[in-house]
């Protein structure tokens, strides 16, 4: 039987609003990952703490394609997308892990 998967395309902020754009199949753990700085690298160097944004897919290979997208836009167009949803760049994922 075929299972359904969800993919997520997310942002996650610093306080002085450094921007990591990532994929993941799991945005729960992905976020927590990042707040507990699991991984080495960008966003462990650069704090980036905060899900100010998010999108879901049931497609990974449109997930990846709209991750590459984002990643390629200037940031003037990746700060009105989250402000958009998300004016004051609230975490997103505040309440998750209570």
């Amino acid at each position: 039987m075929y299972e359904e998967y969800e993919y997520f395309v997310y942002i996650m902020a610093s306080i002085s609003k450094v921007l990591y754009i990532g994929v993941t199949n799991n945005i729960y753990r992905r976020t927590l990952e990042h707040k507990q700085c699991l991984n080495k690298g960008f966003t462990q160097k650069y704090k980036c703490h905060k899900l100010v944004y998010y999108e879901s897919y049931d497609d990974v290979y449109e997930a990846i394609e709209r991750e590459k997208q984002l990643k390629r836009w200037r940031r003037e167009k990746k700060v009105k997308l989250i402000e958009n949803d998300n004016l004051y760049w609230s975490d997103l994922s505040n309440d998750w892990y209570e």
